[in-house]
C-alpha cells in the first residue's frame, strides 16, 4: 500500500525532472534506497527525511502528509 511519503517522493522528483539515481547521488545513499522509499518498502531515519526535505524546499511534515505546503 503506497503511503504519502513514497507519494510525494516521487511526484518531488518528477516535477523537479531527476531520476531515482540523480536523487540519490545527490542524498549520498544507494539509489536503490532511494527506490525502496519511493515505493514504500523502506523508511528513511530521520536525519535523512530532514535531508530530503531540504533538498525539495518542503517541510518534513508535507513528505509525511501533515501539511500540504
Amino acid at each position: 500500500m503506497k503511503t504519502i511519503l513514497g507519494t510525494r517522493l516521487k511526484e518531488l522528483r518528477e516535477e523537479y525532472h531527476l531520476t531515482q539515481t540523480q536523487i540519490a547521488e545527490a542524498l549520498g545513499i544507494n539509489p536503490v534506497t532511494y527506490l525502496h522509499y519511493e515505493k514504500d518498502q523502506r523508511e528513511p531515519p530521520l536525519s535523512l527525511l530532514a535531508d530530503i526535505a531540504a533538498f525539495y524546499n518542503v517541510s518534513v511534515d508535507y513528505l509525511l502528509g501533515i501539511a500540504d505546503i
